[in-house]
């Protein structure tokens, strides 16, 4: 069952807020088996142009689901994320159940093992340090590196919204990186 941290920036979260977020996002509980203390971290802005933000991020030991929508409805904003979250899932449990099927009768790992899924710290430090040339660094993220394919690290950094994921190669055991190109395909960075 999910766990709850709602914050408002720039708004009060009644309790009617909360009820509604809670039982918005609770539908996604249906695509998960045995989570246990899964807690989904939701974020409600407003903005002084009458619109609002929703951010949720539900950490999984398999996989991070991440979503974010504007919209000048607070409620239409959730409904909007809530829709993105449900369909992160049908696409993450497509590939898997593909997956699946290929790999019949072949000794591989299946990607729904916790083990094969990065989980990210979602307790970032963030602090402001310059160096030599003035650059600054204004947010630092820690990450544990697991073995996965470069399928699943695709899988991974798409659902997360980034245009790139480090993640440990299951079959060199190095580090590696996939990135989104610009002419919309996928790159993969080995290293030695």
């Amino acid at each position: 069952m999910l766990k709850y941290n709602v914050r408002g920036e720039n708004i009060e979260v009644t309790q009617a807020i909360r009820d509604y977020v809670e039982k918005k996002v609770g539908k996604i509980e249906k695509y998960f088996k045995d989570v246990p203390d899964a807690q989904a971290h939701v974020n409600l802005k407003t903005y002084s142009d009458k619109t609002a933000k929703v951010e949720v991020t539900v950490p999984l030991p398999y996989i991070v689901l991440r979503a974010e929508e504007t919209s000048p409805d607070l409620y239409g904003s959730i409904d909007l994320v809530v829709s993105k979250l449900e369909r992160q899932m049908r696409k993450y449990k497509t590939k898997v159940n593909r997956k699946n099927r290929r790999s019949q009768g072949v000794d591989a790992p299946q990607p729904t093992n916790p083990d094969l899924w990065a989980d990210l710290d979602l307790d970032n430090e963030e602090e402001t340090t310059e160096d030599e040339i003035g650059a600054a660094i204004v947010r630092t993220k820690r990450l544990s590196l697991k073995p996965m394919d470069a399928e699943e690290a695709i899988l991974q950094m798409d659902m997360l919204g980034h245009n790139f994921f480090v993640f440990e190669d299951a079959d060199t055991n190095g580090a590696s990186i996939v990135y989104k190109r610009k002419d919309g395909k996928y790159g993969l960075i080995e290293t030695d």
